[in-house]
């Protein structure tokens, strides 16, 4: 059994039963915690009545950092854990009750620097699709992800989910802590992270027995993979690629060309459909696919091109070792 202790974070906006019900399971769990925190980031005093009146043993932060603000709510958390490991899991994430202990035991071997888990969602063929591919940065620049496979065993990634992942907090501290930047929908925060760690000279594992039955909750703003959700997607990777590996290497060029490629073959698509209505007298029904298919290509060349400008802006910002608070 590992000596290695750790300290679980829960970073959280306007989601007091989530929260409540996040923490039971943690309170649960067979590995006891060194401790556990969570970081508010609400405008209401709901969570914080919560946590402070039910859960006494837990240290609990407000932040004014608001929503959008994830990475800055991931690094106070930070800078307050003091066990060998900071786990993150967010707050509509249940984790079962080895989840921690399972977290921990690759953290033995000196040159992992993270370790992520899986997460449970409910989805028809979730424990197989993409068991082949699991947590891949690739050669386009796009990722995979299907962290609810499970593959059998421990592997090897180049990132992680945001909702079940860890750090060594000595490699934390190494790489300087959590960026931020990645705003809106937050997306992207926790891959600056897993990247920067793996450019640091360490292992990231994915291990599918630490597992977290993941809810999803609701966005404070918009719907999960709505026209906003698209926009900030889209921007905040451009970012990452910039800040990451730079404004001319092949990897930022190859994800441009994808995204194209990927623009075409959705309005290809779209056509497709609209001449199928037509023949079935929807001509409303064809102009809504072809509509929503010219919106949808337009506010993912507009992430691309505002993400290359602000990911330009960071870069010479990191350089400076100036903290990006702001949007």
């Amino acid at each position: 059994m590992t000596s290695t202790t750790a300290s679980v974070v829960v970073i959280t906006f306007e989601r007091p039963d989530y929260v409540v019900r996040c923490l039971n399971h943690l309170m649960a769990q067979t590995t006891t915690p060194h401790e556990v925190i969570v970081i508010d980031s609400s405008v209401s005093d709901d969570t914080e009545r919560r946590v402070t009146k039910e859960f006494p043993s837990v240290t609990y932060r407000k932040t004014s950092a608001g929503r959008g603000a994830m990475a800055t709510a991931r690094n106070i958390g930070f800078e307050i854990a003091s066990g060998d490991v900071v786990a993150f899991v967010d707050d509509d994430a249940f984790a079962e009750r080895n989840w921690l202990a399972r977290l921990l035991a690759p953290y033995d071997d000196p040159d992992v620097g993270a370790v992520g888990g899986r997460q449970i969602r409910g989805q028809p063929d979730e424990l197989t699709e993409g068991v082949d591919d699991i947590g891949r940065f690739c050669a386009d620049g796009t990722l995979t992800g299907h962290f609810t496979a499970d593959p059998g065993h421990l592997v090897l990634v180049d990132h992680l989910l945001g909702a079940n992942m860890s750090f060594r907090r000595s490699v934390l501290c190494e790489i300087g802590g959590i960026r931020d930047g990645y705003f809106g929908t937050c997306v992207r925060e926790e891959t600056d992270l897993c990247l920067r760690v793996t450019a640091a000279g360490y292992r990231i594992v994915y291990t599918p027995d630490a597992v977290v039955d993941h809810l999803a909750a609701p966005y404070a703003k918009g719907r999960r993979f709505d026209l906003r959700y698209a926009y900030w997607a889209q921007k905040n990777h451009v970012i990452l690629l910039v800040r990451s590996f730079g404004p001319t290497k092949p990897v930022l060029r190859a994800f441009v060309v994808a995204t194209g490629r990927h623009i075409v073959q959705d309005l290809t698509e779209r056509a497709r459909l609209a001449r199928s209505r037509l023949q079935d007298h929807d001509p409303a029904g064809a102009s809504r696919s072809l509509s929503n298919g010219g919106v949808r290509a337009v506010v993912e060349t507009a992430g691309t091109m505002t993400g290359f400008v602000a990911g330009m802006r960071m870069a010479r910002l990191d350089r400076r070792g100036i903290a990006i608070t702001q949007r």
